[in-house]
């Protein structure tokens, strides 16, 4: 998973990684029969990971629907493992449509995610559906964004976009 994240997918070969682990080549093939083998394992592991493991891990620890939602974003967008990981699959995805399909997946569990915790407090499905996607792109795109902030630091900026999609909206006062 490692020379995934830094290398890619090219990076995945079958000698190279032999040679790093200290292994001969026929000993690498004792645990996968090929490439391929080695290749859905890696993502069988990442998606266990990166959801399953995830998930039950912000069930566990509990909290309001906020505290889990950023709970579930540091834990697989913050982490130093998983987020070179899934920036990998992401790009890796742009060329295979099996493993777009495995990310359609997982991203469609985390989705679940941010639309069953938003939805405690926005009854609008149009709602709950629009500040899931923003919220999912927040997390994903900022890795990508190279844009300066007004002299805000990029984690403050982060973090005020979460308050404001993952907040209860205001009561709604007498109308003017």
């Amino acid at each position: 998973m490692r020379a995934l994240a830094d290398g890619g997918t090219e990076a995945v070969r079958v000698e190279v990684l032999a040679k790093r682990l200290g292994v001969t080549k026929g000993g690498f093939y004792g645990y996968f029969t090929d490439r391929a083998a080695l290749l859905t394992a890696i993502l069988d592991t990442w998606e266990r990971e990166s959801t399953d493991d995830v998930l039950q891990q912000v069930e566990e620890e509990g909290g309001d629907p906020k505290t889990k939602i950023q709970r579930a974003g540091a834990l697989t967008f913050s982490d130093d493992r998983l987020l070179p990981i899934d920036l990998a699959v992401r790009d890796w995805a742009r060329r295979d449509e099996a493993v777009a399909e495995r990310l359609r997946r997982v991203d469609n569990r985390r989705m679940e995610l941010l639309r069953e915790m938003i939805g405690t407090f926005c009854s609008d499905p149009d709602e709950v559906e629009a500040r899931s996607l923003l919220a999912f792109c927040v997390a994903i795109g900022e890795h990508f964004l190279a844009a300066d902030h007004g002299g805000r630091s990029r984690a403050e900026v982060v973090r005020r976009a979460a308050d404001l999609l993952l907040n209860r909206p205001p009561a709604a006062g007498p109308s003017s």
